[in-house]
């Protein structure tokens, strides 16, 4: 594998190979205001939330590499205590990539960009329109990580209120991802739509301990068709399959003809993998626990 060291490598080289592969990020496209009322839309990716309650988000403004100078979204926020975060879906991820042009700071980018300013409810700075949510939120603190060019200023806001388009939602009230369609940042010009088949139900219950690889005999261990995924979603069941579960499979059509096939153990992995693929593990488990009864 190649070596990254830090210590040698020019920040912007540096920049571009964290961002690689601390990806995809979400946006924050931040709107802030400064102390005369000039507005200011600026989109950062070095952005999430790690706190619900109190519900907390942080992103960081970077100094510039090229001069070491900062953001007006930084000053603006020190200015005021306040800043509203904007979701980017993919329908307005073209305007926000123009937001994050170095315009004048007496340049308003909300006309640059054709987007809506809207006024919030408890802070100063305005909503996007066209964004499908907005967070509303107040200036914790800010935590510089260096004076030179690159280094990040971690800006940590407490969200005051939410603002959800309801079209988002499903029937139940929850967001509904494929609805929101929203847009992750990667390295350099890449981009990442979380959305359509890009989106994986993946379900695991953390209050339910699984078997384990080494619980996995080795004829599923050393499969060669069952994927990491697939020994995954095995070693993630409660308790191996009962031997009179296992044998019990064998009524079956399907695994009948795999038994009879020419490599009974591949086919029964494989019959086993297209039931992980339909979520059916009890019935993967002891079609592939099978295997040690050949």
């Amino acid at each position: 594998m190649r070596i990254i060291d830090p210590k040698t490598t020019p920040t912007p080289d540096l920049h571009q190979f964290l961002l690689g592969i601390v990806a995809p990020r979400p946006i924050a496209f931040a709107s802030t205001i400064d102390e005369n009322g000039q507005p200011n839309l600026a989109p950062f990716s070095f952005f999430n939330c790690f706190s619900s309650n109190p519900p907390i988000v942080v992103f960081s403004c970077n100094r510039r590499v090229s001069n070491n100078t900062t953001k007006d979204t930084l000053h603006n926020i020190l200015a005021t205590g306040e800043v509203v975060i904007n979701a980017v879906s993919y329908a307005i991820v073209r305007q926000t990539a123009l937001a994050s042009v170095d315009y004048p700071k007496d340049v308003n980018e909300f006309v640059k960009t054709g987007l809506t300013p809207l006024p919030s409810t408890l802070v100063r700075p305005f909503r996007v329109k066209e964004s499908p949510a907005h967070l509303e939120c107040k200036l914790q603190q800010v935590i510089p990580l260096g004076d030179k060019g690159g280094a990040g200023h971690l800006i940590i806001c407490e969200v005051l209120r939410i603002h959800i388009d309801e079209a988002m939602l499903d029937e139940q009230g929850r967001i509904n991802p494929h609805k929101m369609d929203l847009m992750g940042r990667m390295g350099r010009a890449y981009y990442a739509r979380a959305s359509g088949e890009a989106i994986h139900t993946i379900y695991q219950d953390t209050r339910q301990l699984g078997i384990g690889f080494d619980n996995l005999p080795d004829s599923i261990l050393h499969s060669t068709v069952l994927t990491g995924n697939n020994l995954g979603m095995l070693a993630a069941q409660p308790e191996r399959p009962s031997e009179a579960d296992v044998l019990g499979v064998k009524t079956e059509q399907s695994v009948r003809e795999a038994l009879a096939a020419e490599k009974p153990l591949e086919e029964l992995h494989r019959l086993a993998q297209k039931e992980l693929a339909k979520e059916n593990r009890e019935l993967a488990a002891r079609i592939a626990w099978l295997g040690e009864y050949l």
